[in-house]
């Protein structure tokens, strides 16, 4: 069944979905939280927001109510596979560059991701509000990178925003919607609601309680509460969707972002989703680098002793697949796996003499006593570049890369109004806390966030540290939104 012979009626109005890319820190996160703030939609009261990889907003362009779809993408360039099927999944790109910064690594990776997926991107200059930014050297370092824009002899389109103002976001968003519509009037987009199911898995994880978990994007007909459906070779019975929103659903159309749950496996991220085996072959993207598989596992005995063994473990099938993509080749991962460091995994790392590795997931005290009980290193991330770097330096031989000393557990106890941030008031309950410490901010065991300490104050003073059974102000930068009864680990 070809489905592209047949038209979308033209008054049908699905929702775009849009991938956002661009170099590290300019902006994305900033820009995704204004456009959030636009939604008109009325959500209800209590709503937790659930972490799909995608979240929806609903906006009025042009008298009617609109809604618009945007993949949550990874920022680093370690993702640049996901982000490629991201930006496949996606019907629109948005190239976000810093006016501040201009064109930086990952945005030339960016832009060669957008467009080799042949989809319409839009130029998105973030940092508008800010007195140093430089739009035109920022489009002409754009033009030197083959980005033809508006106004410069090209058909990019391309507009100034600021994230923090707010400024030309609704713009933006009707920016957006005019470029899909003028794409579905040349029958750009195909896809209908009317038709074979299909959509593409943009993340992925096992839960403990409820099993596989997969996000999808539909991209053509309806995915329907208990319909039988198909990532590929993995089977599932539609059992829930769930929104971004955390809303259990009866059924997702096109340009909708749902959590599936009733996978009999967890589908990988780039999985073209069906409701009938053969179809998986009409509907699969083309990649122009496909992943390699990976070699076999040797025996331990057999073992390269220049070879790092790592137990990994993170929060979702994504981040795995980024990171195992991203590595060296001298760290072997001998186990690969979704979900909270435990015990099982110290004593087998222990068995066969390998670390274990943490990315975005918790380490409950207990497991990190017996890790130090059994000599096993333990060491956790919420920055992927900053795990790549670290083992890459462990595995040349800097040994000290990821040895990691904990200086000192603190809880706050109380939270002061200090200039442009605000103070944590801690009480020290092992060791010290001191002014420079990378840190991180628990609750309830879990990872809120990593920062450093830029000042320690006793009393009005400031002073360099506070020792055990002590307590003081302590300000941390980047600031993490702390709250009273939060830990504060002080570490190397």
């Amino acid at each position: 069944m070809d489905i592209k012979n047949d038209k979308a009626p033209k008054n049908e109005f699905y929702p775009p979905v849009v991938a956002v890319l661009g170099h590290v820190d300019h902006g994305k996160t900033t820009l995704l939280d204004a456009i959030r703030k636009t939604d008109v939609a009325q959500k209800e009261h209590g709503g937790i927001t659930q972490k799909i990889g995608a979240s929806e907003i609903e906006i009025v362009h042009e008298g009617d109510k609109r809604k618009i779809t945007f993949i949550d993408t990874p920022g680093h360039e370690a993702f640049s596979k996901m982000r490629g099927r991201g930006a496949q999944a996606a019907d629109i790109g948005l190239l976000i560059v810093s006016s501040v910064d201009g064109v930086m690594p990952q945005t030339k990776e960016s832009i060669q991701l957008l467009k080799s997926s042949k989809i319409p991107y839009i130029a998105v200059l973030t940092r508008s509000d800010d007195p140093t930014k430089q739009v035109e050297k920022t489009k002409q370092q754009l033009l030197k990178e083959e980005v033809l824009l508006e106004g410069l002899g090209g058909d990019i389109p391309v507009i100034e925003v600021s994230g923090k103002t707010g400024e030309n976001v609704k713009g933006l968003l009707d920016l957006i919607l005019l470029v899909y519509e003028l794409k579905k009037e040349a029958n750009f987009y195909p896809f209908k609601k009317e038709g074979p199911l299909m959509g593409i898995v943009i993340e992925s994880k096992l839960d403990q309680k409820s099993g596989p978990r997969a996000s999808v994007v539909v991209k053509n007909g309806i995915l329907k509460v208990r319909s039988e459906i198909f990532a590929e070779d993995i089977k599932g019975k539609v059992r829930g969707l769930i929104s971004d929103t955390g809303k259990q659903l009866q059924e997702a159309s096109v340009g909708e972002a749902v959590e599936v749950l009733g996978f009999e496996k967890v589908p990988s991220v780039g999985s073209v989703v069906t409701d009938t085996p053969k179809l998986v072959e009409t509907f699969i993207y083309n990649e122009e680098n496909p992943q390699e598989s990976q070699n076999p596992t040797t025996p331990f005995g057999e073992e390269d002793q220049n070879v790092l063994s790592v137990v990994l473990c993170a929060d979702s099938q994504g981040s795995l697949e980024a990171i195992t993509n991203s590595m060296p080749e001298k760290v072997k991962f001998v186990v690969q796996k979704t979900g909270d460091i435990e015990v099982s995994d110290i004593l087998f790392a222990k068995s066969i003499g390998a670390i274990v590795l943490g990315f975005n997931v918790r380490v409950k005290p207990e497991i990190t006593r017996l890790a130090r009980t059994e000599k096993v290193l333990v060491k956790t991330y919420t920055i992927i570049y900053e795990m790549i770097d670290e083992v890459s330096d462990f595995v040349q031989g800097k040994l000290e890369a990821l040895q990691e000393e904990v200086y000192g557990i603190a809880k706050i106890l109380a939270r002061f109004p200090f200039e442009k941030t605000e103070v944590m008031g801690v009480r020290v309950a092992e060791g010290r806390v001191a002014k420079g410490d990378k840190v991180r901010l628990l609750r309830n065991d879990e990872l809120i966030g990593e920062s450093h300490i830029s000042s320690v104050r006793r009393g009005k003073e400031t002073a360099s540290k506070i020792e055990a059974g002590e307590e003081g102000g302590v300000v941390i930068s980047p600031f993490l939104d702390f709250v009273i009864g939060d830990v504060l680990l002080s570490h190397s």
